[in-house]
């Protein structure tokens, strides 16, 4: 089983940083390649570019949560979440919410 991690390309899990304008203010965002090609995915899947759906997401999850206190870790679990919708996975994982009870 190790060996379909281990003998992953290091690109993937290479860190790169890109700007971009997010409600009008410029930022920058680091992530691994590998979530970068999944957020790829995922806006050519909508019709929309990378930034366009990273604006998307932000604005969305400020409304409904208020902030985001680490955006790049958002981004993280949205790519997941998608990876387990696409297989067919229930997306939602209550671990941190049944530690809490």
């Amino acid at each position: 089983m190790c060996e379909l991690y281990v003998k992953a390309d290091p690109i993937l899990y290479e860190s790169r940083s890109r700007s971009l304008r997010i409600c009008g203010v410029v930022t920058t965002l680091r992530l691994e390649n590998q979530f970068w090609d999944i957020l790829a995915e995922i806006a050519r899947n909508d019709g929309m570019t990378t930034n366009q759906l990273i604006t998307k997401l932000y604005e969305e999850v400020m409304g409904f949560n208020g902030e985001v206190v680490n955006f790049a870790s958002f981004l993280r679990v949205s790519c997941t979440r998608y990876l387990s919708q696409r297989r067919g996975a229930a997306p939602e994982l209550s671990v941190v919410r049944a530690a809490a009870k």
